[in-house]
């Protein structure tokens, strides 16, 4: 059977974490800065880093309309962090002219918990994945402020504040479990990646 082709989205962040994990559990990963690297993969990961910063590249690199052209047509895609921003229908506090690829209808608020002081880690439940919870690490996080009819709330923390969402072949989570050794959620992933292809 042949290994899916995840391409990661190369303009900032977090990039080397996720391919390590998708390398890990058995995928080829594949950098994506340019349209012709996107239409030759199964799927996309949108690490963490500058949303401002990645959104500002992916249109200089011509990759906005391509990408949300590849989540209309189907492509499975999982944003982590700023990749959670990215594909949010809405943001309620983007900057000026600040944009998104779109495709989950959530709301989400930027740095909801500060600066990188106030990162933080803790357990989720999780139910779509059972147990055990999941260790979660914030690292000036968003947060999901609503749950549009189309998307549903995969994990929340204490105080309800919802942190990880799906929607079809979407899926996003507000924190970064390529750095903890997490890999349920890229399974997760590939999974989805395995039926739509």
């Amino acid at each position: 059977m042949p290994r899916p082709r995840i391409g990661v989205l190369a303009l900032q962040g977090d990039v080397r974490e996720h391919a390590r994990v998708l390398d890990d559990l058995g995928a080829s990963a594949t950098l994506v800065r340019r349209s012709a690297e996107l239409a030759a993969v199964d799927g996309l990961v949108l690490p963490g880093g500058e949303s401002t910063v990645i959104d500002k590249l992916a249109r200089a690199f011509d990759l906005r309309a391509p990408i949300r052209e590849a989540i209309a047509s189907g492509m499975p895609m999982y944003g982590t962090c700023a990749g959670l921003i990215l594909l949010a229908d809405r943001i309620g506090d983007g900057i000026e002219g600040q944009q998104t690829f779109g495709g989950l209808d959530v709301t989400v608020r930027r740095n909801a918990f500060g600066g990188q002081v106030e990162s933080f880690e803790t357990e989720l439940d999780v139910p779509a994945l059972g147990a055990p919870p999941v260790h979660a690490t914030f690292i000036r996080a968003p947060v999901v402020e609503h749950v549009g009819a189309s998307a549903r709330a995969l994990a929340a923390l204490a105080d309800g504040r919802v942190v990880a969402v799906e929607q079809g072949n979407l899926m996003g989570t507000a924190f970064h479990p390529e750095v903890t050794g997490e890999t349920r959620f890229h399974r997760r992933f590939l999974a989805k990646v395995a039926a739509a292809s």
